[in-house]
């Protein structure tokens, strides 16, 4: 009797023990179950919102010189959202304001800040919009590689060739050819111009019409490549594409300075001076509101311009400057 009663007692002190290793695996198992049910609930949510399918149009207009980024960008865009149509236009910064301003477009590539006439334009037609900077640009001035005499010039050198002021080589300088000049360069239209206009041409002087311009840079590339005595410029991408066919001149912004090359550090520093500048999109307001793949885009765009903007021959800018870009962007949807 003893005999059974001391098994009894084992046994209850077994069961008890049992019962307690099991509501501790129970424990475990739930609190693991929990944990992970949320954690696949949040993977599942982060999934449904990095997955989101969009579809419709983004209309992009306006420069050349943007251009490069900008379809790189979208190009990029394509693989994240096949479904949404992006189009990019190359009208030059002044063509591309033209419709942004009457709300044609829903983003504009600018090679220049806006004009307060076309900004007046956009308010008369209701247009809001936002500027965002997304990389810096060095203007190229190049020569064909079959020119072999041209290796650097003054800024003062190109005032005078381009407002028409001399016309041949040796004009500019006894020792060079005694050749026409075959000038090439970016139309009326584009930001470019309006740039090279301010710092080459400057207010005292006016341009000469004696040049083949094109909104297309490629076209300008090819003029410049087929003639040993041409001389043009456009964006550093454009070089940077093409340097088996052109050969890049250093820039002297006085005669007493050193001639400088655009290069991703000269640039960045601003020692190539004075052909960098930054390069604009500018957002039309109510398309980001309103469409989301244009808002989609717009952050997507911000986000990876830097890194593509080196890939296809631009400078990134500094990094406060993408962050300030997107705090504009998150102020337009509060």
């Amino acid at each position: 009797m003893r005999q059974v009663g001391k098994w009894i007692g084992v046994f209850i002190m077994l069961a008890a023990l049992l019962a307690v290793v099991a509501a501790c695996g129970s424990t475990e198992t739930n609190t693991e179950v929990e944990s992970n049910t949320e954690q696949n609930s949040s993977s599942e949510a982060g999934q449904d919102t990095a997955a989101e399918a969009l579809s419709g149009n983004v209309e992009i207009d306006g420069s050349s010189t943007v251009f490069p980024v900008q379809e790189a960008i979208a190009e990029e865009y394509r693989t994240v959202q096949p479904d949404v149509n992006v189009t990019v236009g190359v009208s030059g910064t002044g063509g591309g304001f033209k419709r942004f301003t009457v709300g044609e477009t829903d983003l504009s590539n600018a090679s220049r800040p806006i004009k307060d006439e076309e900004a007046a334009i956009a308010e008369e037609n209701g247009i809001e919009y936002v500027e965002l900077p997304i990389a810096y640009d060095g203007m190229a001035v190049v020569v064909s590689a079959k020119n072999d005499f041209v290796k650097e010039l003054t800024v003062e050198e190109l005032q005078e060739i381009w407002t028409g002021e001399v016309t041949k080589w040796n004009e500019v300088r006894p020792e060079f050819p005694d050749a026409e000049i075959k000038l090439f360069g970016p139309g009326t239209d584009s930001g470019t111009f309006d740039y090279w206009n301010e710092v080459i041409i400057g207010d005292d002087h006016e341009i000469t019409s004696n040049f083949v311009a094109s909104e297309d840079d490629n076209v300008l590339v090819k003029g410049i490549a087929d003639d040993e005595y041409a001389l043009g410029y456009f964006g550093y991408a454009y070089y940077a594409e093409n340097q088996d066919k052109l050969n890049i001149v250093a820039i002297k912004a006085d005669e007493n300075a050193e001639a400088v090359v655009p290069t991703e550090e000269t640039i960045n520093d601003g020692t190539y001076t004075p052909l960098s500048r930054p390069i604009f999109v500018y957002v039309n307001v109510q398309s980001f509101k309103e469409k989301p793949q244009v808002q989609d885009y717009v952050y997507f765009m911000n986000e990876v311009a830097g890194e593509l903007a080196l890939e296809v021959g631009y400078i990134n800018l500094p990094e406060e400057t993408y962050a300030e870009n997107k705090e504009k962007l998150d102020a337009l949807l509060k």
